[in-house]
């Protein structure tokens, strides 16, 4: 019986220790904001509320893998700038886009969201994704995303994440639009229409270093006998 208790408290805490490095779980909360031919160099122009979820795969205290979904408003109009041209083209345009993407992530530093608390580390990821649009025609568009943060421990299996992320995608249609401010103006990095997502996070662990096993507590009274 007392092998059984052993073996079953290897295995118990085999499961624990697996699932600290893979069960990173979050919520994202900011906003949303779009780059194109209405609005091609203002950052966080005409913010629109974002929210979705994500899962992290944690590799190793510096890299990981991250899937996520998210959706955000975006919109603009010829009218918030102060150029001839567009003032006399007054395009506007809003709608929605949502997004499944997975990212790999590297870590400055040695980072775990069981870790001390309030240890830090700035972060990049890069990845692959599939961004869906409703503005002025509903259109499936394969996008690439680059994120940049920071992430913190603040309590216990709870870290808190501030990220800032663009997406490049093949598609010049969010605003309906050819031209970014005049005929015959070229952007250096293609007349294509970029959005991005701004905003915090909130990552937990479901297993903890703590976590009891059935069996751990008939192992240490056996022990104690």
């Amino acid at each position: 019986m007392k092998r059984l208790h052993l073996f079953l408290l290897i295995f118990c805490l085999s499961l624990s220790l697996s699932g600290q490095r893979t069960s990173d779980y979050g919520i994202f909360g900011g906003v949303s904001s779009y780059l194109g031919d209405i609005n091609p160099t203002r950052l966080l122009y005409s913010p629109g509320p974002a929210g979705g979820l994500f899962f992290r795969y944690n590799l190793n205290p510096r890299q990981a893998l991250k899937a996520s979904i998210l959706l955000g408003r975006i919109s603009g109009t010829d009218l918030d700038f102060n150029n001839d041209f567009q003032k006399a083209r007054a395009a506007s345009f809003s709608g929605t886009v949502g997004e499944f993407s997975g990212q790999f992530e590297f870590n400055f530093l040695p980072y775990t969201t069981e870790g001390k608390p309030w240890t830090f580390t700035p972060y990049i990821a890069a990845g692959l994704g599939i961004a869906l649009t409703s503005t002025k025609v509903f259109a499936y568009i394969p996008v690439i995303p680059f994120t940049f943060g920071l992430k913190m421990n603040i309590y216990k299996n709870l870290g808190l994440e501030a990220e800032y992320g663009f997406r490049k995608t093949f598609y010049d249609n969010f605003d309906g639009l050819k031209d970014l401010v005049a005929p015959n103006d070229v952007a250096w990095i293609h007349n294509n229409d970029w959005y991005t997502f701004t905003g915090i996070s909130v990552s937990w662990k479901f297993y903890s270093k703590s976590l009891s096993c059935p069996v751990y507590n008939d192992v240490v009274s056996d022990r104690k006998r």
